[in-house]
């Protein structure tokens, strides 16, 4: 649980460039193939993230309404990108605005359960954070170079000339 507005935003800076890294990495051959019917494809995962953002943004008061809720995904590759950093600034700015450090421990409905406001920014970031691993994961089955996110990826590793921990 976050018990400041600085730290939560300084990591969700980092974990929003993260993001954009995979999300970068897609191609648009690649971004719609499903590798199992019951796997997302990489931009419904990309789509499902920057959709989270106003949901949950929306169920926790930070803005005033889900400006995506029921919009399909773009069918430009490009503007889910835009779409995705956008709002992620967007919620960045409305918990600086909006919240307080004092006021994480207040209680909000949220999933017919009462979560602390930090509760609400961990889960932001874990919930980002496990399906960017479904993504890199469809990436390497996909034969896409998959970004290092918190070192070097097996790719990175190579360019740099070392060896590639097992």
């Amino acid at each position: 649980m976050y018990r400041s507005i600085e730290d939560f935003t300084k990591d969700w800076e980092l974990e929003t460039q993260g993001t954009l890294k995979v999300l970068s990495a897609i191609t648009e051959r690649t971004r719609k193939e499903k590798i199992h019917p019951d796997v997302r494809s990489l931009a419904r995962l990309g789509w499902h993230l920057t959709q989270t953002i106003t949901e949950m943004g929306h169920k926790a008061g930070l803005f005033t309404e889900d400006e995506l809720e029921y919009i399909l995904p773009p069918s430009d590759y490009t503007e889910l990108l835009s779409l995705y950093h956008q709002y992620c600034r967007i919620l960045a700015n409305a918990v600086r605005l909006k919240w307080t450090d004092s006021g994480l421990t207040d209680q909000v409905e949220m999933y017919n359960e009462q979560w602390e406001k930090g509760k609400i920014l961990r889960v932001l970031i874990a919930h980002q954070t496990h399906h960017r691993g479904q993504m890199t994961v469809i990436m390497r089955v996909l034969g896409l170079l998959v970004p290092g996110l918190y070192g070097p990826s097996k790719e990175e590793w190579e360019e740099f000339g070392m060896m590639v921990p097992e």
